[in-house]
């Protein structure tokens, strides 16, 4: 059923507010079944590419984003989506988009740049992030997501991965991105 995680540190000066086994430990609390791989540190889509191998599914690709009224999105798409962000903006009601600072992102989900990932809403404690679920990556199964490090790869079902995202207060949108 789960694959407990060994530990993997990241390279914070500062402890992350919530580890990647605090995170696997409330997907288990959750009864939701998951795949957990560890792996060296990626940073990019084409890194994560050319370290994963024949894990199939949905590969992901995140974007934190924010407007000039200070709302942020956390855009979580198929990793060869493009996206227009000025498209996106107009879709979302948000006008123009921007990414967020690595300072904005660590304050509001608890990762730094190159773990961005839908599991660090578990830190938005506040939910002042909306959540954008790209339809496409929905008909993958499982799909695939960083558990708040780089170093590490969690597959879980795209039903399970909203009912994480809903039993932390963040229903997420599921919109036809790109």
């Amino acid at each position: 059923m789960t694959q407990s995680a060994q530990s993997a540190a990241a390279p914070a000066a500062e402890p992350l507010p919530t580890s990647p086994q605090q995170l696997l430990a409330r997907l288990e609390a959750l009864g939701i079944a998951y795949q957990n791989h560890e792996h060296a540190a990626v940073f990019t889509v084409e890194e994560a590419k050319a370290l994963r191998g024949a894990l199939t599914g949905g590969h992901i690709k995140n974007l934190f984003l924010r407007n000039k009224k200070e709302e942020m999105w956390l855009v979580v798409a198929e990793e060869d989506k493009r996206i227009d962000l000025k498209a996106l903006g107009e879709r979302l009601g948000a006008g123009k988009l921007s990414f967020g600072s690595p300072d904005r992102l660590l304050r509001c989900l608890g990762v730094l740049p190159g773990a961005v990932t839908p599991f660090g809403i578990i830190n938005d404690k506040d939910r002042k992030v909306k959540v954008v679920l790209d339809r496409d990556l929905m008909g993958f199964n499982p799909v695939h997501a960083h558990p708040l490090v780089n170093t590490m790869t969690t597959a879980l079902s795209p039903q399970d991965l909203v009912r994480f995202l809903e039993a932390e207060g963040h229903k997420p949108d599921i919109l036809d991105i790109g």
